[in-house]
């Protein structure tokens, strides 16, 4: 089995380990880049385009898969996704289609497919400006959501309670959101859609994360992990938990709306990390993204619901069903925790060995470096990593979690410099 890895432009090595996964699954991963490091992966399956540009990510494929003969075409980024299909399609792969795939990447175009398919999900407006944005909020009532169209891992996405947060936020965003990675790692010369910002009204209750499979009509719902996080004005995907709380009656709902929701997006064969919040006692979508949860959501999902999301990803690409039943927990107690500092340049992180070889840790990745500027809200939403344990109870693993984060130490420069660009 031959398959093709591509990023437009390399998110650092952010996805390194999620690569040799692939290959410890049974596959020759060959990775082209538009942009990134010459020795990012083996030289025998590793080529850089030297452009992003979609024309030229789609030459240098045809050029490689004419040697090759590749199985299938996958991505893991958000960023990914549209440039995946559209190279699917013209080296004649499986491909989840590109209207599809755009649907599922911008914002404004997921809410209206929503929309006109009748699925429960918040009120919704681009704001192209801060007057419109006061009106909206004005409308929709407070609080409200405020969210790039073409964004991910919750960057530039504010809770407003009032109008002098929206005057406070709106400008922050705006001036954010063309430089933000999620954007930036795009391809050239592909319509993606409005990118700006969108308005949302707020969905009041408790969100849940799944990792699914839409196969030819059926959605299954692969694994269900509760987010548990306290929510202030900005959005940390933080703490989570699986099993899930849900009951057998809940997690029918939600199969429901993800499948609602899915069909609207025009989604036939696709992993899907599908996004739930309960409001007024009835599931709500926020989103579906065609690619894998982060931060060892698959993961999660092996040990909680024994669902394989990696091999789910592997099996999609070369047009083969996977291997996945509906939701069935495993009764293994997970909990996981982002790794959030204060905002600066790092200077150093030390990590014990007792954190990194603790028996109850299934998932542990530093995603900085020495160096690296991490911006936190207003300015950016960058994390240290991730650090998921197991327990004989969720409060169990989650004290575990805290007890071992403590111990990693951070380092960062004086504080004047922590959110310079």
């Amino acid at each position: 089995m031959k398959l093709l890895g591509l990023e437009a432009v390399q998110n650092a090595t952010y996805y390194l380990s999620r690569y040799r996964q692939i290959e410890d699954f049974g596959a020759d991963l060959y990775v082209l880049n538009g942009l990134g490091d010459s020795d990012f992966w083996p030289a025998e399956r590793y080529r850089v385009a030297g452009s992003k540009h979609i024309d030229d990510l789609i030459a240098a494929a045809k050029s490689w898969h004419a040697e090759e003969q590749f199985d299938g075409v996958l991505t893991f980024s958000e960023s990914g996704v549209v440039a995946v299909a559209i190279v699917a399609e013209a080296l004649g792969l499986p491909s989840i289609g590109i209207e599809a795939a755009r649907r599922s990447r911008n914002k404004l175009l997921m809410r209206q497919a929503h929309e006109r398919a009748g699925v429960p999900r918040p009120h919704f407006r681009m704001v192209p400006d801060l007057d419109t944005a006061l009106a909206t909020a004005a409308e929709f009532g407070y609080p409200v959501i405020l969210k790039p169209t073409l964004g991910a891992a919750s960057n530039f996405v504010f809770r407003l309670d009032d109008a002098d947060a929206v005057r406070e936020r709106f400008p922050q965003a705006q001036a954010g959101i063309a430089n933000m990675g999620w954007f930036t790692m795009e391809p050239d010369g592909v319509d993606l859609g409005p990118a700006g910002l969108l308005m949302e009204s707020f969905l009041e209750g408790p969100e849940y994360l799944t990792e699914s499979l839409a196969w030819d009509g059926e959605v299954y719902l692969g694994s269900i992990v509760d987010r548990v996080t306290v929510e202030g004005d900005t959005f940390d995907d933080d703490v989570h938990r699986a099993p899930t709380a849900l009951s057998g009656e809940q997690i029918a709902a939600v199969h429901d709306v993800i499948s609602r929701a899915a069909a609207a997006q025009g989604i036939r064969r696709s992993v899907m990390h599908a996004e739930v919040r309960f409001h007024n006692g009835q599931p709500h979508m926020l989103e579906i993204a065609v690619r894998p949860g982060g931060g060892g959501l698959d993961y999660f999902a092996r040990l909680s619901a024994g669902y394989s999301p990696i091999e789910a990803v592997m099996d999609v690409a070369r047009g083969v069903k996977p291997n996945v039943r509906h939701y069935t927990p495993t009764g293994v107690h997970t909990a996981g925790t982002c790794l959030i500092s204060g905002p600066g340049r790092i200077e150093a992180i030390q990590v014990p060995t007792e954190v990194s070889d603790d028996d109850r840790v299934f998932f542990f990745k530093i995603t900085a470096k020495p160096g690296d500027l991490i911006r936190r809200p207003p300015h950016g939403n960058n994390i240290l990593g991730f650090l998921c344990t197991t327990g004989r109870s969720f409060d169990e693993a989650m004290a575990t979690a805290y007890e071992l984060a403590g111990r990693i130490d951070v380092r960062l420069t004086d504080p004047d410099e922590r959110q310079a660009t």
